[in-house]
């Protein structure tokens, strides 16, 4: 009987030690407490981020279908640059920096000189409005463009995207301010006094004596008989793209990436 008391006692403060000790157990278990708050934010912000992203993907796919529809490579320009045009003006259209969102302006530099490499595009009604000539910087190149620079008296020409601005009468005439959009690549281009004007060097007869434009000192400049219509369509507020596959603005343009 005796016997039995013992090893009741022992069963019993062994019992009364293990829950003794439960506590300090499920302290070590239970993970420290995660900020319900602050996780909820980071989760809202990443879906408003992947909706936005997902409404821009959405808006930019369906512009891609005009170029075929206007047989634009038959034209020369290449696939690519209106490929990556529309991308970085939807992200311009979201960011609210487009206020004429149905026009593009797309200045191809994989095409020289010689040939008409302005391509202005009516995305709302699908209709190509002109397709003309385009001279780029004296230091980029004679008939290709293929250096590019966003330093002041460069005179080379800059890559990506700029809207479009006011216009005014200088010394070329009537003109058009650029404001470059594109953050370490044309974002000097009002300091640089790039803008859109007239030039005699960028006639198509310039092209038939020498075989290559005239150029400028960086600026887009256009042949003298078109270049009123291009800018009155153009003006105040639409997106203008100069596209070259230079592989460090392709690889590091936050318009081209984001």
């Amino acid at each position: 009987m005796t016997k039995k008391i013992n090893n009741f006692n022992v069963v019993l403060f062994s019992g009364f030690l293990i829950l003794l000790h439960l506590p300090f157990v499920f302290a070590k278990s239970i993970p420290k407490e995660i900020p319900v708050t602050n996780s909820a934010v980071s989760i809202g912000n990443i879906i408003e981020v992947s909706l936005a992203k997902s409404t821009i993907k959405k808006e930019y796919a369906q512009y891609l279908v005009i170029y075929e529809d206007l047989n634009l490579s038959t034209l020369g320009m290449s696939k690519d640059a209106f490929n990556n045009a529309v991308r970085g003006w939807s992200h311009l259209v979201a960011e609210g920096k487009i206020s004429n969102e149905s026009i593009i302006s797309i200045v191809d530099f994989t095409l020289p000189s010689n040939k008409k490499r302005l391509f202005i595009v009516d995305l709302e009604n699908h209709k190509l409005l002109f397709n003309t000539y385009v001279s780029h910087g004296r230091n980029s190149g004679q008939l290709f463009a293929k250096d590019f620079s966003n330093q002041p008296e460069s005179y080379k020409s800059s890559l990506g995207f700029y809207v479009t601005q006011g216009t005014y009468n200088g010394k070329h005439g009537y003109s058009l301010k650029l404001s470059g959009e594109d953050k370490g690549f044309n974002d000097n281009a009002n300091a640089r006094a790039i803008v859109m004007h007239s030039a005699p060097y960028a006639d198509e007869n310039v092209v038939k004596s020498q075989g290559y434009l005239g150029r400028s000192l960086g600026c887009p400049a256009l042949p003298p008989s078109v270049y009123k219509p291009i800018i009155e369509k153009i003006k105040n507020g639409s997106c203008l793209f100069l596209y070259s596959p230079d592989q460090k603005y392709l690889a590091t343009s936050k318009l081209l990436r984001a």
